[in-house]
């Protein structure tokens, strides 16, 4: 986390800390803390291009399928981060106090780390289902061979676990499982 006397910031400053960045260090904006995002690992990287890939083959029309990069915000609860994957459908949505966050994804999705897998599965998840635009979150375990998909149907939520075969992630796109982990195999 960032230095700060009352280690609580406000959106002005993390937009500033975030813009200026020259190291390239990606943070999070969650109740009022910067955190500084982890590095992954080659495994991490693994899964989660793999994970863009297949929804990228899947997702027509209005969707548009993007990496970690895209900067991601919640006007519900304030939160903003880098998700793994996301897909925003129809046009996108900016912040109102900073065009380069997007809030209006479709689906997220979350490779867990050793460092961020409580908080992936807990107020992380959380946090994206507050989202009105979220109908699906998508967690990949970096410890296993297992997906979870959160899906909102009709207001309210339903998990689905895969651990091989095929889990859908909205009426049409489903991620292979195995296909998943094997593009990981053998990497740490």
């Amino acid at each position: 986390m960032v230095s700060h006397p009352w280690n609580e910031y406000t959106f002005a400053e993390y937009v500033a800390l975030e813009k200026g960045q020259v190291d390239g260090v990606k943070h999070e904006f969650v109740d009022r803390e910067i955190v500084a995002m982890a590095g992954g690992t080659a495994r991490h990287a693994a899964l989660g291009a793999e994970l863009v890939g297949q929804l990228r083959a899947q997702f027509r029309g209005p969707c548009r399928v993007f990496s970690s990069d895209l900067w991601l915000g919640s006007l519900e609860t304030g939160m903003t981060t880098y998700a793994d994957a996301s897909v925003v459908c129809g046009a996108i949505e900016k912040h109102p106090g900073e065009p380069n966050i997007v809030v209006n994804p479709f689906v997220v999705c979350e490779v867990t780390s050793k460092s961020s897998e409580k908080k992936d599965r807990g107020a992380k998840l959380g946090h994206y289902r507050t989202m009105l635009s979220v109908h699906a979150v998508v967690i990949v375990s970096h410890r296993e061979k297992r997906v979870e998909v959160h899906r909102r149907s009709k207001g309210s939520w339903t998990l689905q676990t895969a651990v091989e075969g095929s889990l859908a992630v909205a009426d049409g796109v489903s991620i292979d499982v195995d296909q998943l982990y094997a593009a990981a195999e053998g990497l740490t």
